[in-house]
């Protein structure tokens, strides 16, 4: 997709459908879409500008691993003793990045799914 703010609310949607459909909790799922949206930030501001924004995904029976990736005019490997780096952690998991070939540089995120446990309604210890 194109390389601009305005078409991330796509990439968003299609994060939170596929992990819904590997039954992450509503909150890994916001947690997700979430880390998404924030990776790309960090990455939209080295795009050139007219280059596309890609996106893959890896989905796992118990991990998703998601890579977008920019061609940038002057390729950096995002600062990880930052702010936004350390809520990015927070979010997905285990985040790494990387420059490739061509000047691209990726962020990749990995979230495993929590154990799912049983339904109990209400948090707290149960009486019997």
């Amino acid at each position: 997709m194109p390389a601009e703010g305005a078409y991330l609310s796509v990439l968003r949607t299609a994060t939170a459908g596929l992990a819904a459909r590997l039954d992450f909790t509503l909150d890994e799922i916001e947690d997700l879409r979430i880390a998404v949206d924030e990776a790309c930030a960090m990455l939209l501001s080295q795009a050139i500008p007219g280059t596309n924004l890609e996106c893959a995904f890896d989905l796992g029976a118990e991990e998703m691993t998601i890579t977008v990736s920019v061609i940038a005019a002057e390729p950096q490997i995002p600062a990880r003793d930052t702010f936004a780096w350390t809520v990015l952690s927070a979010l997905a998991g285990t985040v790494d990045s990387a420059l490739g070939p061509d000047d691209q540089v990726s962020i990749v995120l990995r979230k495993r799914r929590e154990a799912q446990s049983g339904f109990s309604g209400v948090s707290g210890s149960r009486t019997g």
